[in-house]
């Protein structure tokens, strides 16, 4: 079988399942599984030929399996995925701008979106001028923000505040990764299992950090998300925001953040697109002299940028 009409099967069967991205999917899907490298130009070479004929680099070819159970493992991942199982979880690990993390049971999936949250933050340390910056990213999840900083600022230093065990044992593993591979040093990267909305959590630190940034949980409890991947997967306690607007806990956030903070300092705070400005008068109210709302890629209201 070609693998064009392996890949285009899989399509399908993913479209039937409700899956709205089924091309990327399956071509995730295949790749990973076979061992074919993903890029577009890579694959378009390969597609005309029959899986006798493609290469299989990588972690297959060193622990010697054989092609059929390539396949066993291809057939495997596109049954789970048809099930709604999130692909990042199918698949171990899912890219976050310069980094490659792993997911899985117990952690909140990183969303492109956050992305920009993150952008946001290193702008407002280059325009602040900050050579060596202090960061504290509060409801660390995976590690995906607080790690990214690390990486892509060399001097700064980030304490990552996680209260889930589960999701603890994800920010450690990411951070090991990382350090293993040479991307950051072992002292710049700390992890406190804490509550991030608790005054006593890094208080010795209050007054002196130059960014607080965070991607807390916001979803409002009356608004259930219907992705199965979602609703089924990500974390209930990663997801709601602990009331029915969803603004409990990044309010909490917000107040926490402002005591964190150095005069002159930032909190970048992701929300939902409903709570841009209920959040901005919460920031005026506790402190803040600055705050407003940024963008998402799509255009939509997406994060919270206040100034000490």
């Amino acid at each position: 079988m070609p693998l064009a009409v392996l890949l285009r099967d899989i399509e399908n069967r993913l479209r039937r399942a409700g899956i709205e991205t089924p091309d990327h999917d399956a071509r995730m899907l295949v790749s990973e599984s076979l061992g074919i490298e993903s890029s577009d130009i890579r694959m378009a070479e390969i597609l005309n030929t029959t899986l006798a004929e493609a290469p299989h680099p990588g972690a297959h070819e060193e622990t010697g399996l054989q092609r059929s159970s390539y396949l066993s493992i291809l057939a495997e991942r596109v049954s789970r995925r048809e099930r709604r199982e999130p692909l990042q979880h199918i698949l171990g690990h899912t890219w976050f701008r310069y980094i490659d993390i792993q997911v899985g049971n117990g952690v909140f999936i990183p969303r492109p979106e956050t992305e920009t949250v993150v952008q946001a933050g290193i702008d407002f340390l280059r325009h602040s001028g900050v050579a060596a910056p202090k960061i504290v990213d509060l409801c660390a999840g995976s590690g995906a923000i607080g790690l990214s900083l690390c990486k892509e600022i060399p001097e700064a230093q980030v304490w990552a505040v996680e209260a889930s065990p589960d999701a603890g044992i994800w920010t450690a593993r990411n951070r090991d990764r990382l350090i293993a591979a040479g991307d950051i040093s072992p002292t710049r990267y700390q992890i406190l299992m804490a509550d991030a909305t608790d005054d006593a959590t890094l208080h010795e630190l209050d007054g002196s950090i130059d960014l607080v940034i965070s991607n807390p949980p916001y979803i409002p409890e009356t608004e259930v998300p219907e992705q199965p991947e979602v609703l089924n997967w990500d974390p209930a306690m990663a997801l709601y925001g602990g009331s029915a607007d969803g603004l409990r806990i990044p309010n909490a956030i917000i107040h926490r953040a402002v005591s964190l903070l150095r005069p002159g300092g930032a909190l970048v705070m992701e929300h939902d697109i409903s709570q841009g400005s209920p959040l901005r008068e919460a920031a005026w109210k506790t402190g803040f002299a600055h705050a407003m709302t940024g963008n998402d890629l799509t255009g939509r209201p997406r994060y919270l940028l206040a100034s000490v």
